[in-house]
């Protein structure tokens, strides 16, 4: 039976009296899972954020007419020929209208679809916005405003004015940050907005939006859905796109291809839509965690190294424990508690050094104008990381341990304390 006092104690010993080499391996252990800590909540960190600033801008799913050729082309409808052969060259899309047909009846069942956290009506209207003789092309979007802050993150996005003062004025517009610097601009001016047939109206400048893409920026604004129905003369029953909100975005495909069918019109998932994006995303997340893997695998050798000199300078001590009457299997047990307790020290002070490395990211600042919702490094204190960091502390220092220890049991006493 093994009285682990007594090998604890010893082991205990060991380390004290070679405090140098103890320390050497415990800082090995300290730096290498506090290095880890620190990257992967970095690089996770980053890459969330640039995930959420692209996808928290995309619905999970979008609803809209898309404009396609006709199934079937004047020609195909004649049927006077036997066995026709018709060649049809520059086929153009048939004519049809931009608003969903039944759009009010359309939100009204998505919103009570217990997989659907909610659905927000859009129009999109192509606008020119007049600066003195200058015309810039872009486009203006009526929204539901309330509901979009609700199923979206849009009010992080408004770095001037409120949603609220675009709810409660009529006439008000959330003007895109590129234009607002172009025209010079800010909140309580006004911008005059021309349509497509050259019908010109005055809006009021209530806020400022910046979602940090500049091809956005520089060409969209918001009003009320009622305000850009006024202007394009449309009924309260037009609209041109509705975006859906789930409960569970894995569901996004399937009800996709099911809206697509049930309402007839084109159904685009967040994976669709992004899916160049989801590409560079996993290469992203597949690089930090190759770099965060290989990290940890160089420490595991430079801890294995380190405990095997460790053991390799207590060869006279083992040979004194054989001598004496300590089995082959109780000096195995003394290095392996010798090497459990410094991946245990040196895992939890490498946790402690990676969180605070963490934190000190956390607070650097970090200020761009094009993210004017990021103030600091994005970081992620993913309990996960600190699991993984410790547990390989662990079983790093254990395998590093284990290997010198199985040797150093099948030492023989008299051929080191001879010196042969």
């Amino acid at each position: 039976m093994i009285n682990w006092e007594v090998i604890l104690g010893i082991a205990k010993t060991h380390l004290l009296t070679k405090m140098k080499s103890t320390v050497t391996a415990t800082l090995g252990v300290t730096f290498g899972i506090g290095a880890y800590i620190t990257l992967v909540s970095f690089m996770t960190g980053l890459n969330a954020m640039l995930d959420d600033l692209v996808l928290n801008q995309t619905p999970h799913i979008h609803l809209y007419n898309e404009i396609r050729p006709s199934e079937k082309q004047p020609v195909d409808l004649l049927g006077t020929v036997a066995n026709p052969l018709n060649v049809v060259h520059s086929i153009k899309p048939k004519q049809s209208q931009k608003k969903i047909h039944n759009a009010l009846p359309i939100l009204d069942y998505l919103k009570k679809n217990p997989q659907v956290k909610g659905a927000t009506p859009q129009l999109r209207a192509q606008i020119f916005y007049l600066s003195g003789t200058i015309e810039l092309g872009g486009n203006l979007v009526g929204v539901d405003i309330m509901e979009e802050v609700r199923l979206s993150n849009i009010q992080d996005n408004i770095v001037a004015g409120t949603p609220e003062a675009l709810e409660n004025n009529d006439n008000g517009i959330l003007l895109g940050s590129g234009l607002a610097d172009k025209m010079s601009l800010a909140v309580g001016d006004r911008v005059q907005i021309s349509t497509v047939d050259g019908t010109i109206f005055p809006l009021k400048i209530v806020g400022i939006y910046q979602s940090g893409i500049a091809e956005i920026d520089n060409v969209q604004s918001f009003a009320n859905l009622k305000t850009v129905q006024r202007i394009l003369g449309k009924a309260e029953n037009y609209v041109t796109d509705i975006n859906i909100k789930l409960n569970n975005i894995a569901d996004a495909e399937p009800l996709a291809r099911k809206f697509e069918k049930q309402f007839k019109t084109k159904a685009v998932d967040i994976n669709e839509a992004n899916a160049q994006f989801e590409t560079g995303s996993d290469i992203r997340n597949m690089i930090t965690y190759a770099v965060s893997i290989t990290l940890l695998i160089v420490a595991g050798f430079g801890i294995y190294n380190i405990l095997n000199m460790l053991i390799y300078e207590k060869m006279k001590d083992i040979a004194i424990l054989k001598a004496t009457g300590f089995s082959g299997n109780d000096v195995q047990h003394i290095f392996m508690s010798q090497a459990m307790i410094i991946g245990l020290i040196g895992g939890i002070l490498g946790l402690i050094i990676g969180f605070a490395l963490s934190k000190l990211i956390d607070q650097t600042p970090f200020e761009t104008e094009a993210l004017p919702t990021i103030t600091t490094f994005p970081v992620n204190y993913n309990i996960a990381y600190y699991g993984i960091g410790i547990s390989f502390a662990l079983i790093s220092t254990f395998v590093a341990g284990y290997l010198p220890s199985n040797r150093a049991k099948k030492i023989d006493p008299v051929a080191i304390l001879r010196g042969t």
